[in-house]
């Protein structure tokens, strides 16, 4: 049974929280602070973590689990703005939901994040243009150098690169990158993912990886 490690400082809401998660068949230990959370995380299989505690912030935590942990972490808070959510996502989180949130759409979203950290992928280096690949890895290489990319990022890479010369439109990003019903998933998320890495890849404006269709989606360029 996956043990889920709830950070929210918020009892009421972590109680109801705990409750529907405990419906769905997963174990929930939870935390109210910072320093709670950093004596129970090491035991957890996912980490939902708020923004906002007492003693300090999320990303404190999730800079530190990081620097010894691949546990996926998701954030769970009420701050919904562009630089809150790039901010989570460049430290090494695996997904950000804002708040209110449908617990159908939590349970799915933890399970997608499951499954992408345990699925086996394949040993095989795919090389485009002047990127490298290494599937089993996670790791992507620019010109020989070392892109520091997080897990999403990489898995939106890999798509469109797997689909050179097709248009990928926004639904199928957003349903084929979270494994779930892509209503679930804002657009502007996805926004933010094509954002952040186009500016990790230090894309050549006159010759761009990616390219946006306006009002279809995005596609990779192959040359």
């Amino acid at each position: 049974m996956m043990i889920i490690l709830l950070v929210e400082d918020d009892e009421t809401l972590s109680m109801g929280i705990e409750y529907s998660l405990k419906n769905d068949g997963f174990e929930v230990e939870c935390a109210y602070t910072l320093k709670q959370a950093e004596e129970k995380y090491e035991h957890a299989d996912m980490i939902l973590l708020d923004v906002t505690l007492p003693d300090g912030t999320g990303y404190d935590l999730c800079r530190k689990v990081r620097k010894s942990s691949e546990v996926p972490i998701i954030f769970l808070t009420a701050c919904d703005e562009e630089g809150n959510i790039v901010l989570g996502l460049d430290i090494g989180a695996d997904d950000y939901i804002t708040k209110p949130v449908r617990i159908r759409e939590l349970t799915a979203r933890i399970k997608a994040v499951a499954r992408r950290k345990s699925k086996n992928t394949s040993n095989d280096m795919i090389t485009f243009r002047n990127l490298t690949i290494y599937p089993l890895k996670y790791e992507v290489y620019k010109d020989g150098e070392k892109i520091q990319l997080t897990t999403m990022e990489y898995k939106l890479l890999l798509m469109l690169i797997k689909n050179i010369g097709n248009v990928l439109t926004r639904k199928q990003l957003l349903s084929s990158l979270w494994d779930v019903d892509g209503d679930f998933i804002e657009e502007k998320t996805l926004t933010v993912y094509i954002k952040r890495l186009r500016e990790k890849l230090k894309e050549d404006k006159n010759c761009p990886y990616i390219e946006t269709i306006r009002g279809i989606g995005y596609r990779i360029v192959g040359v």
